[in-house]
C-alpha cells in the first residue's frame, strides 16, 4: 500500500513531543528512586534541559506513572522527605532495553529456548493465541 506509514519499531513513550523528557526521566530514575523535585534538578543539570520547569517534569512523571513506566517508591521508615519517591517500573526498564537494542539486535541475540519462553509468557498474558507455534 502506498503512501502509508510502516510501524517504526519504537515504543510510543520515545516518540513524539516527549520523547526526550520521558528518556531522560529514565535515566535519573535509574541511579535510585527520587522525588519529582530531585528528578527535576538533575534533569535541569543536563544543558540541552536547561529551560524545562518543574511543572513540565511533574505532568511528564505523572504520565509516565499513568501510563506504568514510573511507580511510586516503597517509603522507607528513615526517609525524611514527605514527598512520594519515584522509581522506574520493570516496564520501562524493558523499554529502554529494546530501544537500545532494536527488534532486530534482540533477535539476533535469542536462542530457541529464550524464544519459547517469550512466547510462553505471551500465551500466558493471552497476547497471542494458544493454539498459534
Amino acid at each position: 500500500m502506498a503512501g502509508t506509514k510502516r510501524n517504526s519499531g519504537r515504543l510510543s513513550v520515545f516518540k513524539g513531543r516527549g520523547a526526550r523528557l520521558n528518556y531522560a526521566v529514565f535515566q535519573v530514575l535509574l541511579k535510585g528512586p527520587r522525588t519529582i523535585y530531585g528528578i527535576h534538578g538533575s534533569v535541569k543539570a543536563e544543558r540541552s534541559f536547561r529551560d524545562v520547569s518543574y511543572a513540565t517534569v511533574n505532568k511528564r512523571v505523572r504520565s509516565l506513572e499513568r501510563a506504568g513506566y514510573v511507580r511510586k517508591a516503597v517509603k522507607k521508615a528513615a526517609t525524611r522527605t514527605c514527598w512520594p519517591m519515584y522509581e522506574l517500573t520493570g516496564k520501562a526498564q524493558l523499554a529502554m532495553l529494546l530501544d537500545g537494542l532494536g527488534l532486530e539486535g534482540l533477535f539476533t541475540m535469542l536462542d530457541e529456548g529464550s524464544v519459547a519462553a517469550i512466547l510462553a509468557v505471551l500465551r500466558k498474558a493471552q497476547i497471542i493465541g494458544v493454539s498459534e507455534k
